[in-house]
């Protein structure tokens, strides 16, 4: 079983070298994650095509952790998610004080690739 990958990233916005969650999302696109996710209530749901998913169908594959220095309401993260049927994707929140308590909640749920 692959170990899910977890990366804090802290940008400050003025290197084009610097990790950003434009690039990571566009790097886990070309890595098949090409969906997009939402939590709709307890459900996940594919904003292409509707369908949604439970946390028990799903598995965090890995997720990257995007910290301002300059700004900290420019704070992200960005799991990276599969479910059991093979739908690949992403699912975008904050971190910290601005996160989506219902995103959070849900996300409690899904296991984390490697973990217990």
């Amino acid at each position: 079983m692959r170990q899910a990958i977890h990366a804090d990233v802290t940008v400050n916005g003025g290197d084009a070298n610097e990790p950003t969650l434009a690039g990571a999302l566009e790097d886990l696109g070309r890595r098949g994650y090409a969906r997009h996710f939402a939590v709709t209530g307890a459900r996940l749901r594919d904003l292409a095509d509707g369908r949604t998913f439970a946390a028990a169908e799903l598995r965090i594959r890995e997720y990257h952790r995007f910290e301002g220095i300059s700004d900290p309401d420019d704070m992200s993260i960005v799991y990276a998610i599969e479910s059991l049927s093979g739908a690949r994707g992403t699912l975008v929140d904050a971190f910290g004080t601005y996160s989506d308590p219902t995103v959070s909640a849900f996300l409690e749920e899904v296991p984390i690739q490697g973990r217990p």
